[in-house]
């Protein structure tokens, strides 16, 4: 009799949740996030553009100068250049390919409200002032392997090549700083792939080079995507 009253008490309460039963959960899977800027190469190109890749030990840092105030060096020029000549900033080019819902600021490029899917975690961003563009390929990883012989015209294209920026959430952006593939991947695994065809497709048209651990992040990472 009691067992008769405790169950119809678990019943009424709305609690269809006995283990293994079909009542509603809680937990969510994080979303899989496919934002991937147009010229990224598909899994197959990646891999073969991977291997093909010049392996070598990373150039020292000196002469990196990201700063640009103050007569700073200012190496890859200008953040956020409008480099096609179209009005509007590289920035705001991004947000307004990556969010939805895009709101901009009256006569202006600028992005005032927006949504984003972050594809580093998952999550979804309603506030512009907690989003920055990653550059997939940091500038500082450039200049290691390859770009510190380059002219300051090809950095600045490459600073603001569309192709390697992607608008993410901003605390994870400054969590991942200037790491590669072997020291840092996205949080979100449903990213992983996306991640590195980006990188690999920017190593490659830019002809950078890679070192062993950072091309078998790579290689392993392209495996996720089946």
């Amino acid at each position: 009799m009691i067992r008769v009253i405790l169950v119809a008490l678990f019943l009424l309460s709305g609690c269809a949740g006995f283990p293994g039963g079909s009542g509603p959960t809680t937990s969510r899977a994080v979303p899989a996030v496919d934002h991937v800027p147009t010229g990224t190469p598909d899994a197959a190109t990646a891999r073969t553009k991977l291997a093909a890749l010049v392996v070598a030990a990373p150039v020292k840092a000196d002469g990196y100068v990201r700063d640009c105030d103050k007569g700073a060096a200012c190496v890859f020029g200008q953040p956020w250049a409008d480099v096609d000549g179209d009005g509007c900033d590289q920035r705001s080019q991004v947000l307004a390919r990556d969010l939805t819902d895009v709101v901009r600021k009256k006569g202006r490029c600028a992005i005032q409200s927006g949504r984003l899917q972050d594809p580093y975690t998952g999550e979804t961003i309603t506030n512009v002032s907690k989003i920055q563009i990653d550059h997939v390929v940091p500038l500082a990883e450039m200049w290691r392997s390859g770009a510190s012989t380059w002219t300051l015209e090809r950095r600045t294209q490459a600073a603001n090549d569309l192709r390697n920026l992607v608008a993410v959430k901003g605390t994870v952006n400054q969590s991942k700083s200037d790491k590669t593939p072997d020291e840092w991947m996205p949080p979100n695994a449903a990213y992983t792939c996306p991640y590195a065809r980006i990188y690999t497709g920017i190593k490659a048209d830019y002809a950078l080079t890679v070192t062993p651990a950072e091309q078998a992040a790579l290689q392993k990472a392209l495996t996720t995507c089946g």
